[in-house]
């Protein structure tokens, strides 16, 4: 199970982009093959940090592991002529996943791979009281 796929690439970064990258033919058509090679690739790195963290495969995919997996997907597409940008961008999420790695960003889930059940209500808490009948001094 990879943690982005076709349509989420489609979305970020448009089928203009990922014809140019995948069409060798010449069809004017995505090709899906490279595309879910590329895919697979950026999944198994994630996986690689993950696992010091987390039991796989995790329960839910977050978020941030579907933009990484496509920045980091868009990438090895591009092989060796990748531009500043989408280099950039796949050094900020392997970054992102040594800090994960290591436990200094959360994907919000527990050890098991599980988002943490919550009541979603508010708690108050008071500091106690700032003036109380025996500290006015006769002033009531």
């Amino acid at each position: 199970m990879s943690y982005a796929e076709l349509e989420d690439l489609q979305a970020r970064f448009g089928d203009a982009e990922l014809v140019q990258l995948t069409d060798v033919t010449g069809s004017g058509e995505i090709d899906i093959a490279p595309i879910e090679r590329a895919l697979d690739d950026a999944t198994a790195e994630i996986d690689g940090y993950l696992s010091a963290r987390y039991q796989l495969p995790l329960a839910s995919v977050p978020v941030v592991l579907v933009r990484l997996c496509a920045d980091m997907a868009r990438y090895y597409l591009h092989d060796d002529h990748a531009p500043d940008q989408i280099t950039e961008r796949h050094k900020a999420a392997v970054q992102t996943l040594q800090r994960i790695s290591k436990g200094e960003v959360s994907l919000g889930m527990d050890a098991a791979g599980e988002s943490p059940q919550t009541a979603d209500g508010a708690e108050m808490v008071s500091g106690g009281r700032v003036w109380a009948r025996e500290d006015s001094k006769g002033y009531i």
